[in-house]
């Protein structure tokens, strides 16, 4: 299996090149390094520092020769593409444009994209399915479904399998606070390091956490599968992935104060713009399609990110 991997230096896609690699892979990180960090880079992996809306994509893709491109490059930050969203528009639309363009032009046979649960909005219904209304509510989520609809007008006429994987709220070890699990990153960093903790709004709302390994093995499931993935209609190609288990940001806050034994306060603060107030995804759809599932249950996974940001701090 060859495999391009876009945002391959970033806290989930480096740990799919870990994963890719092992599995006797051969892998090429795109990355511009805009978020991600040399230091995630395996040695084993092939890397071209480039940016997916800039020139020479196209080519470094083909050259590859790539059986699967999985694309996770992005603007990840649900503040900035509030304060910017003509910035977000343009690496998150404009780059999985260029990104699934080249897929073309080098023959992949299936495109795996980074999606996120932000393009349902605020949930008229719980647990959400792949077909629950999109009503993203910040322009981050609008960006992420207007990028599925791209893979599906250049991908579909060209015949390349494609599936936009529906992240829920991703936490883990290398985790910036700025994506969307980022409470997670963003608390246990201050809880390591002896500062409060903030809460924004009452805490009382609900995510569906996943840790990032069980991610990591979405991308590979997916890649691997020997069926068509890019099945009929707006939702066909969508697959969330997720735990299906809702906890609030309050017990979240507390289950690290456990794991990182913080002793402190913990302050709150009004709420911002566009946080949804519940989200939990159903991803049976996943299970039945190609066989993933989450394992690791939240407080393996906050241990283990206590753990990281500890030794970080």
């Amino acid at each position: 299996m060859r495999a391009v991997i876009t945002g391959g230096a970033g806290f989930i896609g480096s740990g799919i090149v870990h994963a890719a690699l092992s599995g006797g892979w051969e892998v090429l990180v795109i990355d511009d390094l805009s978020t991600g960090s040399v230091a995630n880079l395996h040695p084993a992996a092939g890397f071209r520092r480039l940016d997916v809306t800039g020139p020479g994509l196209a080519e470094v893709i083909a050259e590859a020769r790539p059986d699967v491109v999985i694309h996770l490059a992005a603007q990840v930050s649900v503040a900035a593409s509030v304060a910017d969203p003509e910035n977000d528009r343009r690496v998150n639309v404009g780059g999985t444009r260029a990104v699934a363009e080249a897929a073309v032009v080098a023959g992949a046979r299936r495109v795996l994209f980074a999606s996120s649960a932000a393009v349902y909005g605020e949930p008229q219904e719980l647990p959400l399915t792949e077909t629950s209304p999109t009503e993203p509510a910040v322009p981050y989520g609008r960006s992420k479904l207007d990028a599925e609809a791209v893979l599906a007008e250049v991908l579909r006429p060209a015949e390349v399998d494609f599936a936009c994987l529906r992240l829920a709220n991703v936490y883990g070890p290398r985790q910036r606070a700025e994506g969307e699990g980022g409470a997670v990153a963003e608390f246990a960093s201050r809880m390591t390091s002896g500062r409060t903790p903030v809460i924004f709004g009452t805490g009382t709302q609900t995510r569906d956490f996943i840790f990032v390994a069980d991610v990591v093995n979405a991308f590979i499931e997916a890649a691997l599968h020997e069926g068509v993935l890019a099945g009929e209609g707006p939702a066909g190609p969508a697959y969330n992935i997720s735990t299906g288990r809702a906890t609030s940001v309050l017990m979240l806050a507390e289950g690290l104060r456990v794991a990182t034994r913080y002793p402190g306060d913990i302050e709150h603060e009004p709420a911002r713009p566009g946080d949804v107030e519940e989200s939990v995804l159903d991803s049976a759809k996943a299970e039945r399609t190609f066989g993933w599932r989450a394992h690791v249950d939240l407080q393996t996974g906050l241990g283990g990110t206590a753990a990281w940001f500890t030794q970080q701090a």
